[in-house]
């Protein structure tokens, strides 16, 4: 028989590794091993893998029922004390699962409702007992955690998502509805979609990560974006409206006469919706562009007026 996977080395990380630890090195696997992304044989199951490590470990109390018993941590019932359990072991298996042994059939030789008292023998009689195996009872699904990478219009709009999740019971595939104006790294609770109980168990939440995908047009800070305004210098000093596109379609901007590069035109209300409150605000960041190359009489008219003008933008003022 294989030894148990271990969570903490399926993401790379040490067994004192904090939260934030965790959904970094979780994030950075999703990216590399998404089977989108990657083509590798094994990628779409190490993808499952790291998921699955993931939506136990980024879970407090998973995390410390996975640390206390080990592989058998969903299987243990819930008032079976870990320090009793350790005992038990000799002090052994925590964390990976190793040294346990099928819980079903006792551990080492120790008579589980002797040692654990009424409460074991109550869950072993519970509903479901003997007809598939367990016979602990309904056992709660476990929550899970997926990551949901977005286009900032994707992000703006809204969207609708295929998944595929892995967890005890294997793969399947759920169709999600991703609500408008959701920000990076914001978590959406789906009540019910995570994995599903046993002997009647209610199935676990999921829980969406969203990753707002780098865009050359875009940069998103919260809920407000920023984009490049190209003008051309006589735009730029005598003013104009020009047309700009954004993530919730094409909009005008009026340039005032006089703006330099890297001023920020604040378009109200134009950032990530917000269903909850204000929307975020678009920053159309001004950039001065000059023609690549000049014909000969914008050569002349340019020749006229470093003549005639005396500003110097390298006076201090």
């Amino acid at each position: 028989m294989a030894p148990p996977r271990d969570f903490y080395a399926d993401l790379g990380v040490s067994r004192t590794a904090s939260q934030a630890e965790i959904q970094r090195a979780y994030r950075k696997l999703a990216r590399e091993l998404h089977p989108d992304v990657n083509k590798a044989p094994d990628a779409e199951e190490r993808f499952k893998d790291v998921s699955e490590a993931y939506a136990v470990l980024s879970d407090p109390d998973q995390r410390k029922r996975y640390d206390a018993f080990g592989a058998d941590f969903r299987r243990v019932p819930e008032d079976v004390d870990p320090d009793t359990w350790a005992r038990a072991g000799t002090g052994t298996g925590t964390g990976a699962g190793g040294g346990f042994g099928g819980f079903e059939g006792g551990f080492r030789g120790v008579d589980f409702e002797d040692l654990f008292g009424d409460a074991f023998a109550r869950r072993r009689r519970g509903p479901g007992a003997g007809r598939h195996g367990g016979g602990w009872g309904p056992v709660p699904g476990a929550d899970q955690e997926a990551m949901v990478e977005l286009s900032v219009e994707e992000a703006y709009h809204g969207t609708r998502r295929k998944l595929t999740l892995s967890g005890p019971g294997g793969t399947r595939t759920v169709e999600v509805d991703i609500p408008a104006g959701v920000t990076d790294g914001q978590r959406i609770r789906l009540a019910g979609q995570g994995a599903r109980g046993t002997d009647g168990g209610q199935p676990g939440d999921l829980y969406l990560v969203v990753s707002i995908r780098p865009d050359d047009r875009y940069r998103v800070e919260g809920r407000n974006i920023f984009t490049r305004l190209p003008v051309t210098p006589w735009e730029a000093a005598l003013g104009t409206t020009v047309a700009l596109e954004t993530p919730g379609g094409e909009t005008k901007v009026k340039v005032p006469p006089g703006t330099s590069s890297g001023r920020r035109l604040r378009l109200r209300g134009r950032g990530l919706p917000n269903p909850r409150g204000q929307p975020g605000d678009l920053y159309a960041e001004v950039q001065i562009t000059v023609p690549p190359k000049l014909s000969d009489q914008e050569r002349r008219l340019f020749e006229r007026l470093a003549a005639a003008s005396s500003y110097n933008p390298r006076e201090r003022r």
